[in-house]
């Protein structure tokens, strides 16, 4: 709980920003090196000047940790920190990625697929269509959708998800302690059982609109392909796509009729060559292989007809959920722990499972 107090201090100490604090813990060896350290060893540190060691040496940001850390306590939230096993794996690499996340819900941040859908608040009835078949689509790949929480596609993204079973997680632009907008309380309430709420901000932040855009980062940063369903020529859509390039991740985007206003920014990333036309799920799950990596895994799975009852059990629950760790296993097949044990050796022995960190399986 110390040292978590101290990886929450190094996110209040002002003028200090992601790249800035992993350049401290660099230095420093930990989160609480860097409160230690002495002047003269930070003032060393490139960059580092004397107003932000006076800003580290200052009370405030430990004081303020200590009050979060009681939040975090009475309403169940996760932190994760970005050396921790749990932290997205895809956000990890990421320069400006957040030191710490905020996290209440179920989903998995570390699924095997993930998809961000974003576009317009003002969405028309065309766009909410599109939204309900994508997912409706991609329901037997189970991949995890990202979005912002807001109004429009958003929100559409985030219903549509529950709708068709798929695990779908809002990244907001303000601490957990609120939600914005308000309306969407219900459906916050909801995501949280099948997916979650996620936030680089402390649980009593503001909604301002600087947060709005380092929003949109985690969003594209979380995802394997952002999906622009419909969009203006300006607007936090276009923001999340910029984010995308640089990452490096696949963009798509519907096209739309080219007197439709909703339409200019989908028509134009296209016509730019910034994105991918799609018009189905089946344009989608074809550029990113997903096709192929099915078909590869069934014909795998179909090269072993000598599978003891336990090993399909095991793979049937890993079919369904992708990951999972070893207690939810063995719950789910009714196996002690070591006869899990054995039945997954012999699995990963055939090439069928593959150990992720954190003592989780998944199919290979």
């Amino acid at each position: 709980m110390e040292d978590l107090l101290y990886k929450i201090a190094i996110t209040r100490i002002p003028l200090v920003g992601a790249v800035t604090a992993r350049l401290l813990i660099s230095y420093c060896g930990s989160a609480q090196g860097v409160f230690s350290a002495s002047k003269k060893s930070l003032l060393k540190i490139p960059g580092i000047g004397e107003a932000i060691v006076r800003e580290i040496r200052n009370a405030a940001p430990l004081k303020e940790a200590e009050e979060e850390l009681l939040l975090l306590d009475r309403y169940g939230i996760t932190p994760l920190f970005y050396l921790d096993t749990g932290y997205p794996e895809r956000l990890k690499s990421l320069p400006d990625a957040p030191i710490i996340l905020y996290y209440r819900g179920a989903a998995d941040l570390n699924a095997r697929r993930t998809i961000a859908i974003v576009g317009t608040r003002q969405p028309s009835g065309y766009g909410q269509q599109l939204v309900e078949l994508l997912l409706e689509q991609l329901g037997p790949y189970q991949p995890t959708i990202f979005s912002g929480l807001a109004y429009g596609i958003d929100a559409a993204a985030h219903r549509g998800s529950l709708d068709h079973n798929l695990p779908t997680v809002g990244v907001l632009g303000h601490g957990l302690g609120l939600i914005y907008p308000a309306t969407h309380r219900a459906l916050a309430e909801r995501m949280q059982a099948q997916g979650g709420l996620l936030s680089e901000f402390t649980y009593k932040t503001e909604p301002e609109r600087e947060h709005f855009p380092m929003r949109n980062r985690i969003v594209a940063g979380l995802s394997d392909a952002v999906v622009v369903v419909e969009t203006g020529r300006r607007g936090g859509s276009l923001i999340t796509v910029q984010f995308a390039e640089e990452y490096h991740k696949k963009v798509f985007a519907f096209p739309g009729r080219i007197t439709d206003k909703t339409a200019e920014g989908c028509n134009w990333l296209i016509k730019t060559q910034r994105a991918g036309l799609i018009e189905s799920a089946a344009d989608l799950t074809a550029a990113l292989g997903w096709e192929e990596q099915s078909k590869a895994r069934a014909q795998q799975i179909r090269l072993f007809e000598d599978l003891s009852a336990d090993e399909e059990i095991v793979l049937h629950l890993l079919r369904q959920h992708e990951q999972l760790g070893v207690d939810q296993l063995g719950y789910g097949a009714r196996l002690n722990s070591s006869a899990l044990a054995a039945t997954l050796l012999e699995l990963e022995c055939k090439g069928l499972v593959k150990t992720l960190p954190g003592k989780r399986y998944t199919l290979k």
